[in-house]
Formats: C-alpha cells, structure tokens, sequence
C-alpha cells in the first residue's frame, strides 16, 4: 500500500462520523516585486500526500465508517508553464498520492459549502498561533466558518504520535541526509584556518552537501567562532576566526524533505588547546551518558535531568562553580524527521522507532569557549542506535583528520 494512504487511513481513523480534515499545502510569500521567499510545503500536507507544490488542498472525512479523500489541485496554466515550470497532472498526483478523487482548487469553495449544509464539524491544522499569523488559508478558511457559526478544532496534535513514529522508509532518507552532512563536516574540517570568516568555513559545507545529492540545507546553519559559540542560535556567520579559537557548527542536510541535525566543533587551527581538550571531553563523556539512558519509556525531560545531574558533579572540577544553567541552557534533545525540530510533547515517553537528537553543550564566555555535540538516534526496541555515528568527534579523531 502506498505508503501516504497509510498514514492518511491512521489519521483518518482519529475522525468521527460528520468531521472533515483539511490541509493546505501553502504557498510562498513574496519578498519583492519579483521574487519570492523559498517555499517550504506544509509537512503535515505533505505526511498525507506525499505532493509538494504549492496551493494544493486535502480534505478526509469518515462516513458510514467509509474514508472519504479529497485532493484540490491547480489547473494547467500554458503562461505559468512557460515562465515557471507546470504543476502536476491529475494522474501525477494521484499516483504520487493514491488519492482517486482529484478535483481542482477552484471547486474547493463548493466542496465546503456542500459540507456545511450537511452539518459537518472541521478539522484544521491551526495550531494555537493561527490567529497571531499575517497570513494563512487556514486562517482565512477558519475566519469563514467562524462566521457562519460552524465548530472548527484543531488536529495539528494528531499527527504528533504519528510523526514522531518514523517508518524504515523514513529512518533510510534521515540516514541519507546524515551521510551527506558527514561529508560537508569533513569539508569544512579541512578547509578551516584561522583568520577566515566564518560564513566563508560554512562556504565548504554547502557546495560539498550540493554535490552529494541535497539541493538545500536542513536549516540555517550556525558556524560561530571564539566567543559567538556562547550565543545559542547565532546566525550571523559573519566574524573572523583567531587562532586557537574553536567553531561550533550546527548544521545539517536535507534529503527528500527528511532533515539530519549534527554539531560538530573544532578548532580551527586542527589543535585544541588543553582547556578546550578537558571542557570538550566533558561534554562528549555527558552525551554518551544520556545516549546509554536512551530506551522505550524514558521522557526528553528525564534525558536533560540526566545530564544536569552529570554536570553538577562534574563542573566544579573543571573549576566552573556557578549554577549548570549559567553554562548550560537548552535541552539536550528534540525529536528529528520532517522538521528539524519535529512536532513532539516533550512530556511522553519514547517510543521504538523515534528518532531523537542528543546535544549537549557547554558555553564559558569568559573564556570564549562554546562547546556543543550532537548526534541523532534511533530509539529501538531495548536502547537505541547512534544513525550519525560514522561522524567522527573525539579529540584524538578531529586533530588526526585536520592534520593529516
């Protein structure tokens, strides 16, 4: 069976008799008079339909227990064709989806007011912001029925235990992602020296990713040097390198929408400093620690308890006597698959066939060192599995590779 039907026919199953669940693909926003920002599909669209292009709608209903699917898509235009490339065909979509009811966006206005004289209650992927966003055919299409007095809820949190479960095929594309990202890491490890910039270190990891088959990065890579390593999500890219500085960088490919989430940091002369040494090994001894703790029915809180706890034992060694969150203040992990921070409650217990990053990190700033390791894993049956673990982060490995 195809393997989007499958996962329409769960979340079709959450449905009751006279509820529809619509989804809209999304489309992009213009950033000028003649370009637009990158469009990025709805991934809970794209999770029942596997399509992914812009404007296109989805809608499932339940009756007589019977699943009812739905796809509105665009209709030919010669003119886009010719400027900007077709859209899909009916029969490309309906192979892609196994979806036999296609119809097109301009028939989605009546197939709602069909709906709503038939008393139907709607499911929408709203979320709690929706009426805090600028734009959205969500919000517009629940400002409708709002008006007319029709129930509406949201079924974002449905996909949740769903996504959060990847299937082989899903943990093969992360694998995928991960695999090209090791090989962009590597680029840049050995292409760093001291005094370039740092957006010109992250230069290596996004040719190298292209080259190896992903077209686009996971998100926006964080590539900070000395100090901006202390800054949790800096973006800049843009200072100087000094010898004996470490760069942290946060980074990831995207394989067929499926996205890896590594950190790797280095010094960028291919030598830690002792100092460095004992704050990185520190950090790597706590991440192995939560990995052996990673197993069915442990929570992302009870993961980030056990690394505090590790820290608070350990820090005052290495002479850093403040509290952990002084040094330390973030989770140490998230689940991973079609978002970088994939949909999740952090609360639930680990399910085998998750897929979960682990990231601790320490950041002195005083000493302008900022250290952070992750890796992603698979939760199986008994523990888990390290997918990133041909990425190479000792000391020992890092040092060798950048001087050889």
């Amino acid at each position: 069976m195809n393997v989007f039907k499958e996962n329409r026919i769960k979340l079709a199953n959450e449905l009751n008799e006279n509820e529809v669940m619509i989804l809209f693909a999304g489309e992009d926003i213009r950033e000028s008079e003649d370009e637009a920002y990158p469009f990025t599909i709805n991934r809970n669209f794209y999770y029942l339909t596997g399509i992914n292009e812009q404007k296109d709608i989805v809608a499932l209903y339940k009756e007589n227990n019977e699943i009812k699917e739905f796809l509105f898509i665009n209709r030919y235009d010669e003119y886009e064709a010719k400027w900007l490339g077709r859209k899909l065909f009916d029969y490309e979509c309906k192979e892609i989806s196994s979806i036999d009811n296609i119809k097109y966006i301009d028939e989605f206005q009546g197939f709602i007011e069909g709906l709503i004289k038939l008393h139907f209650k709607f499911l929408l992927d709203i979320k709690e912001n929706i009426f805090k966003e600028p734009y959205g055919n969500e919000k517009r299409l629940a400002k409708q029925l709002i008006e007319k007095g029709i129930e509406i809820k949201d079924c974002h949190d449905y996909f949740v235990s769903y996504r959060n479960i990847k299937t082989i095929a899903e943990i093969d594309k992360i694998e995928k992602a991960i695999n090209i990202t090791d090989k962009g890491i590597l680029s840049m490890m050995k292409n760093a020296k001291p005094g370039m910039y740092e957006y010109q270190i992250e230069s290596f990891f996004d040719q190298t990713i292209k080259y190896n088959g992903a077209k686009k990065v996971a998100f926006k890579t964080i590539a900070a040097g000395g100090e901006n390593a202390c800054v949790l999500h800096y973006s800049s890219n843009d200072s100087i390198v000094n010898d004996n500085e470490l760069i942290l960088c946060d980074l990831g490919a995207e394989f067929d929408l499926y996205k890896a989430d590594i950190t790797r940091t280095f010094p960028v002369n291919g030598r830690f400093t002792q100092r460095q040494k004992v704050i990185y090994n520190t950090v790597l001894e706590g991440q192995q620690i939560v990995i052996d703790n990673i197993k069915p029915g442990v929570t992302l809180r009870d993961l980030n308890r056990i690394l505090v706890e590790y820290y608070e034992n350990k820090l005052p060694q290495l002479g850093l006597t403040k509290p952990v969150n002084e040094y330390y203040f973030h989770g140490v992990s998230h689940h991973l698959g079609l978002d970088t921070h994939d949909i999740s409650d952090r609360g639930s217990v680990l399910k085998e066939g998750a897929v979960i990053t682990v990231e601790p990190g320490l950041y002195i700033k005083d000493e302008k060192i900022g250290i952070r390791i992750e890796d992603d894993v698979l939760v199986t049956s008994n523990g888990c599995r390290v997918l990133s673990k041909n990425i190479i982060k000792t000391v020992e490995e890092i040092e060798k590779y950048m001087n050889e």
